[in-house]
């Protein structure tokens, strides 16, 4: 599989997209946090509507290869919601999601809550375990921190 460049990643608004895109990425979503991860939970939590939430994703022959999404919060961002679907995990899809939304917050402050096995990704770009080892809907996370 060949993986498009960072320009081929998609940033929008909630209000710059339209139907048939925002079902794509929130199928996939739940096919990933609540079907493959056998977790059933709310997975629309009303920030997706924010005025300072941004979408990113990409595509591969039609279909959405990857997705994140970036809020903005009172001191600074939170990213969070990164996926990538089945058959494009281990091409560099989360990676070049994630260094588009590095270079959309900038030197900004930014927080995500980690699967505790992705740690070592996100410290990649920066971002540095804090605090202890929580489980949210049982799966063990740490939260990480980029200042």
């Amino acid at each position: 599989m060949t993986v498009p460049p960072s320009e081929a990643v998609a940033v929008r608004r909630f209000d710059e997209m339209d139907a048939a895109t925002l079902y794509r990425l929130l199928r996939l979503r739940v096919a990933v946090f609540v079907v493959e991860q056998n977790c059933p939970y709310q997975e629309l939590d009303d920030r997706d509507t924010d005025a300072g939430t941004r979408h990113l994703w990409m595509e591969r022959d039609g279909e959405v290869a990857g997705y994140l999404r970036v809020l903005s919060e009172p001191d600074g961002f939170r990213i969070g919601r990164v996926c990538t679907a089945s058959p494009s995990r281990g091409h560099g899809v989360g990676r070049l999601l994630m260094a588009r939304a590095m270079e959309l917050i900038g030197g900004a402050p930014a927080v995500l809550d980690s699967q505790t096995y992705a740690r070592e990704f996100y410290s990649r770009f920066g971002f540095v375990s804090e605090g202890e080892e929580f489980l949210e809907d049982d799966i063990p996370h740490i939260r990480m921190r980029r200042t």
